[in-house]
């Protein structure tokens, strides 16, 4: 009972914080071609290296899988909460995978990425001599399949390929692995933290078993099979702990292992393909019309695939490659100090550039999305790290300042972890950043209002809002006026050390109009009174003019003038993420004017206007903007939905973000109560869609020439609230 509990909780984590249940098994067949197969990767020809490889993964474990010229197969394994000693997210380990015979080098070869269930197939061979590879990581349970079948009789051989073999010192100290034979048909290896200077990660290991039927090891990397046979199967088990010893990791994994090992293959695959399924009729958008819509479409629902790869583990989505990092023979490390050149090195898949800590703003074009997509159970990662950053960086706001409230930094470790903002302190990009735990606000309040859970709104949002907002009324001083005088702040990265930033004056304003919206018996009366004082003190958004007409402002003044510093437009965050004004809403040609004079026009990455012009009902430039975003692809990179690095490190999981967001919001606005359908929906696009919106409530239908038919909404009184947008 205590092994199955213990494997129950590293996959349903999420579930269990918000009170979501995991799918229910007992459900009807799979249907043989659902819509989303059509979007299937398929390749007909071996790869290379790395680069050349497809996603797969359980919302914990990832695997990159590609074929290389000899006719192997290989992939990388990765784990969202395995962090070596600098405290960045690495791969477990390197496995390769060879016939004989049965090669794929010289046939015809095909291989599949089939969505609709979440596995990789890799086949080749003609009749007599066909051999086909299935390879899934379980959806329900940390297990990594492979199962070979031929045609005739084959032996398989499985190789570890370790790379972390020498212990380092410099600049960080790293350990090496450690590679074990466990008894005649195993192999084990790990990588402990065991002299790291982070006391968070001081002891964390990693590693995995690996074990299988009709094999034995034929050293402590290699599992051969023990005869040649038409099937040939293995199973790989990673495992993540911290522990007093590493013989309390071993014992563990072994007790795990065994208790996986021993489960039903066909039973676990059934409710493996079943948790896809649901998957996939959760929410979709499937768009026709031109030649842009196909591409478009495989863009946001492999996007949607790879986060929900990535999305159910122990920390959030990393922006800088996720789990999916690959090996780079040409990363560019910046330009020599003496030289001045561009200094190009190989890099393998461990590396990420920017590292292990979050980019807030990075991180967040992420999560807004699964709002419309119902991906509720990964949004869940995101909130329980900001809250688990609360007590210590409550501790080091009051160690600081002497007050109290609660705030995260732009940049951050998981765990938290705060800047000393001394007066005399010079400005810096993500120094004075405050505006982060107000924007997470702003989604949390939209996470309680699409799933209406109780406790969510007690034990996560509120805690998190009420810190923040405590902290704005307490870090700084009053004007003449009585009215809070932010001074000095960010204007995000763009402008430092500014007086009242408009991100973090709309974030105010925008989080205390949604917090006094909420049902008065779910938070008290003290609660509201604490929330209309704090709203009294709140300086009014900053407008101006700009040539010759009125606009909103990125700031209210700038003492010291030091002008922009990055490529962002703050004045737009009153569009979003704080959605003051846009569409169907008062003062939109203010909102409209601002748009049309912002300092910086760029889409892809994590720049928002793919957004901005959704919610201004700007179609045609939405529709180009999305397009862009949806199939910028790296062209180093094989996968179609691995992204251009931008500013960030290939993946680069912004730019599908910002595609998804901006494509969801061209379809569908929610506002309070208000569902407003096609805003910025182009005519010549046709779309079948289902997706979600407040208070539990989903919308799906067919979209032809601007008109909306088969409509369905559930439950049916929110019909009532439907607003149809005319162009």
């Amino acid at each position: 009972m205590y092994l199955k509990n213990k494997t129950a909780k590293l996959l349903t984590v999420s579930y269990l914080f918000f009170g979501i249940l995991s799918p229910s098994l007992a459900q009807n067949q799979l249907q043989p071609e659902p819509p989303v197969a059509k979007y299937n990767v398929s390749w007909d020809s071996l790869g290379n290296y790395s680069a050349d490889s497809m996603p797969l993964g359980n919302g914990d474990i990832g695997l990159n899988l590609w074929t290389e010229q000899n006719g192997d197969v290989l992939f990388y394994i990765s784990k969202t909460d395995a962090l070596q000693e600098n405290a960045s997210p690495v791969k477990l380990a390197k496995i390769r995978v060879s016939f004989q015979p049965g090669s794929f080098v010289g046939t015809p070869f095909s291989q599949v990425l089939h969505l609709e269930n979440g596995e990789i197939i890799v086949s080749g061979g003609i009749g007599a001599n066909t051999t086909k590879l299935h390879i899934w990581v379980d959806a329900n349970h940390p297990a990594i399949r492979v199962e070979a079948d031929a045609e005739k009789p084959i032996m398989m051989k499985v190789s570890l390929e370790p790379w972390r073999t020498i212990e380092q010192d410099k600049p960080t100290f790293v350990s090496a692995d450690v590679v074990l034979r466990q008894g005649k048909d195993a192999l084990l290896w790990y990588h402990r933290n065991d002299k790291t200077k982070i006391k968070e990660i001081e002891n964390l290991t990693f590693g995995a078993k690996m074990m299988g039927e009709n094999f034995e090891a034929d050293n402590e990397n290699t599992l051969l099979s023990v005869s040649a046979k038409k099937a040939q199967r293995f199973s790989i088990y990673p495992f993540t702990a911290t522990t007093p010893s590493i013989e309390d990791w071993k014992s563990q994994l072994e007790r795990q292992a065994s208790y996986l090992n021993k489960m039903d293959w066909p039973k676990t695959y059934a409710a493996h393909q079943q948790w896809w399924k649901q998957f996939w009729q959760r929410s979709y958008i499937y768009i026709d019309g031109d030649e842009s819509s196909y591409k478009v479409t495989q863009g946001y629902v492999l996007q949607r695939f790879v986060t929900a790869c990535a999305g159910r583990g122990a920390h959030a989505i990393k922006f800088n490659g996720t789990i999916f990092t690959v090996d780079n023979p040409a990363e560019n490390k910046g330009k020599d100090k003496i030289t001045g050149k561009e200094l190009i090195e190989p890099v393998n898949a461990d590396f990420r550039a920017w590292g292990g800590q979050y980019w807030f703003q990075n991180t967040r074009p992420i999560y807004w999305p699964m709002l419309a997509s119902g991906d509720f159970d990964m949004m869940g990662p995101l909130f329980k790290q900001v809250l688990d950053m609360m007590p210590g960086n409550k501790n080091i706001i009051k160690q600081y300042y002497n007050h109290d409230g609660f705030y995260f930094a732009e940049t951050a470790n998981y765990w938290g972890g705060l800047p000393e903002l001394k007066p005399d302190k010079p400005g810096k990009y993500t120094d004075r950043y405050f505006t982060p735990v107000l924007e997470l606000s702003s989604m949390m309040l939209d996470y309680y209002d699409y799933t209406g859970n109780p406790s969510f709104l007690r034990d996560t949002l509120l805690p998190i809002i009420n810190g923040g907002l405590t902290f704005f009324e307490q870090h700084f001083p009053k004007d003449d006026q009585g009215k809070l005088l932010l001074s000095p702040d960010n204007s995000i990265e763009m402008y430092w050390d500014v007086s009242n930033p408009l991100p973090d004056i709309a974030g105010l304003h925008y989080v205390l109009d949604r917090l006094l919206a909420l049902p008065a018996k779910q938070v008290g009366s003290d609660m509201r009174s604490n929330w209309l004082r704090i709203q009294k003190l709140l300086p009014g958004i900053p407008v101006g003019t700009k040539e010759g007409r009125q606009v909103l402002l990125p700031y209210e003044s700038d003492p010291k003038n030091t002008g922009p510093h990055n490529t962002e437009n703050p004045e737009l965050y009153a569009i979003y993420p704080f959605r003051i004004y846009g569409l169907d809403k008062p003062d939109y040609p203010l909102a409209l004017q601002t748009f049309n004079s912002r300092l910086i026009k760029r889409s892809g990455c994590w720049h928002q206007d793919p957004i901005d012009e959704a919610f201004l009902g700007l179609s045609d430039q939405a529709k180009k903007d999305v397009t862009f975003n949806l199939t910028n692809s790296d062209p180093r990179l094989r996968f179609p939905a691995f992204w251009v690095r931008g500013h960030d490190y290939m993946p680069d999981e912004d730019n599908g973000g910002n595609g998804q967001l901006g494509l969801q919001k061209m379809l569908m606005q929610c506002d309070g109560k208000k569902i407003l359908l096609l805003p910025a929906w182009p005519k010549e696009w046709k779309a079948d869609f289902k997706l979600y919106a407040p208070f539990q409530t989903t919308v799906e239908g067919h979209v032809e020439q601007g008109k909306v038919t088969g409509l369905k909404v559930s439950p049916q009184n929110r019909l009532n609230d439907i607003k149809i947008w005319q162009q």
